[in-house]
């Protein structure tokens, strides 16, 4: 009996012993787990040490002195980190990515901006934008005590169409929504996007927010821009590989080549003496404007401060490159030109092109390209047809229509 019961506490001892190696090998697979997660953080494509900006500096004190944010290259670099944030905040919403492995965060809190708002699609759930403002208690453990001039108190961001399984469908509806009609305004993140743009700039003044977006997400930052501009709030806008096609352009193109022709083709036939006195006092009405408007002014520009978005397109994005199609000296044009632009020299928009001969249109539509080191960025000087045509309505709103708002 006492050999049975010694042996009986052996099992015991070795049960206890080998439940123990268990806890801890399961400890130590959880460990490598963990680490092997982090591993694969830190060599993901999308990490930001990975693929973002080399030489962009974070903010530091030296800022106090000379800002980093007076620099176009810098601020350009900047906020096109912050829309590659978006992206990456609804791939770790899909991912299941836990606060410790998401890829996003690092894209603002390089720079010391904060997440403060996500713009969720309520169709499917989705992230389609985020509002990221400049984070002061973290600027001040780098020494930088106030923030950088130039630097905006807030952005909103907004990423473009998504090729996953998730979101693909909500993004693609928008996709035509644009193709077909050229506006955004029927989609519900056209609302979102403009209440959260409004409440920002009534909350820190027009002049320290800005909105930016990449693809979809340039044309929808730029319609809710310029719905904005007609209420009188005017906020910075930069918009990278912003869509330019759409049946309803190339229909209007087509209406406007026939009505040219006819209009060609009338001035040839022989006319009647009333219509011809109808020209004349057309003609002499027109210059009678034209008198008035250099002695006081164009007053509805009067009334509209100017807004001047900064788009950013490339040759080789067929997506974009139409932007890039001079408005061209014709008679029409001629004709309509104070209904087609600002006047007085003024410039509808800052037209930035990138240039380096033949490229995929992955590469091309891409928005790593905007923060990369050897970018080959000119400011085009023609004026543009399609940014003219998008801002018409903006610059020809009689001054009664314009609301001012205190910035």
């Amino acid at each position: 009996m006492a050999k049975r019961g010694v042996e009986e506490v052996v099992v015991v001892a070795l049960e206890e012993k080998g439940g123990a190696m268990a806890v801890v090998v399961e400890e130590k697979e959880q460990k490598e787990q963990k680490e092997n997660e982090k591993e694969e953080e830190e060599a993901h494509p999308y990490a930001f040490h990975v693929s973002g900006p080399r030489n962009v500096a974070k903010p530091n004190w030296r800022d106090l002195i000379n800002s980093s944010w007076k620099d176009t290259n810098y601020k350009r670099s900047v906020i096109a980190c912050f829309i590659q944030a978006v992206y990456l905040l609804e791939l770790d919403r899909q991912e299941n990515r836990t606060v410790e492995t998401a890829l996003a965060p690092k894209w603002w809190m390089t720079f010391k901006y904060k997440l403060t708002q996500t713009l969720i699609d309520e169709r499917d759930g989705s992230i389609f934008g985020a509002v990221l403002e400049w984070d002061q208690s973290a600027a001040l453990a780098d020494f930088v005590l106030i923030r950088p001039s130039g630097a905006p108190k807030a952005v909103l961001v907004l990423r473009g169409t998504l090729l996953k399984g998730p979101t693909i469908r909500r993004d693609i509806e928008d996709d035509l929504r644009f193709l077909a009609w050229e506006s955004l305004k029927g989609s519900v993140r056209f609302k979102g996007a403009l209440e959260a743009l409004r409440t920002v700039a009534e909350r820190y003044g027009s002049s320290n927010v800005c909105i930016a977006g990449h693809s979809l997400g340039a044309g929808f930052a730029l319609q809710v821009g310029k719905a904005l501009a007609k209420e009188g709030i005017y906020v910075d806008a930069h918009l990278f590989n912003p869509p330019s096609i759409s049946i309803a352009m190339s229909l209007r193109n087509i209406g406007e080549k026939a009505g040219f022709a006819w209009k060609r083709l009338k001035s040839m036939l022989p006319s009647s003496s009333e219509p011809q006195a109808d020209c004349d006092e057309e003609i002499k009405d027109n210059s009678l404007k034209s008198w008035l408007g250099n002695i006081y002014g164009d007053k509805a520009s009067m009334g509209l401060k100017q807004w001047v978005p900064h788009l950013y397109v490339n040759n080789s994005d067929y997506i974009c490159c139409h932007y890039t199609d001079p408005e061209g000296k014709t008679e029409e044009n001629e004709a309509n030109k104070e209904n087609t632009g600002p006047t007085n020299g003024q410039v509808a928009a800052k037209l930035f092109v990138m240039s380096k001969g033949k490229q995929k249109f992955l590469e091309a539509h891409g928005l790593e390209q905007w923060w990369s080191d050897d970018l080959d960025l000119q400011l085009a000087i023609n004026k543009s047809k399609l940014i003219s045509r998008q801002l018409k309505s903006l610059y020809s709103l009689p001054a009664s229509q314009v609301t001012k708002r205190p910035r």
